[in-house]
């Protein structure tokens, strides 16, 4: 069974920034595409950020573009997300997912999630 795993949330004043890591056991993690998203209180749940299995390729929402980095370590079966310069609007529960796209639906493993709170 998938086990993921997120960390690395916490309070942070704008413009600051905080790195998520997401903790991923069960099976081979190496062999999987891996994403991020975001849930604001009220809100439906966003894409964020994917990564191929590889690394090779990332794919970022609009919002984040250029502030957030997503990667990983095959070698730690762990996937990261680096999130600079952030917002209030940032705030929200942030998961990690196992799959490959933009669309929630294309994921079939999530972790429970980590708060990211951004004062203005």
């Amino acid at each position: 069974q998938v086990q993921l795993v997120e960390s690395g949330g916490g309070l942070v004043q704008a413009g600051g920034s905080l790195r998520l890591s997401c903790a991923a056991s069960g099976r081979t993690f190496s062999s999987y595409a891996m994403g991020w998203f975001r849930q604001a209180p009220g809100k439906e749940r966003e894409f964020v950020a994917a990564i191929s299995w590889s690394g090779g390729s990332t794919y970022y929402a609009d919002s984040v573009k250029g502030r957030f980095t997503i990667s990983r370590d095959n070698a730690k079966n762990t996937v990261y997300l680096q999130m600079n310069s952030l917002k209030p609007e940032d705030t929200a529960v942030y998961y990690c997912a196992e799959g490959a796209g933009s669309l929630m639906d294309e994921y079939d493993y999530w972790g429970q999630g980590t708060q990211v709170t951004v004062s203005s």
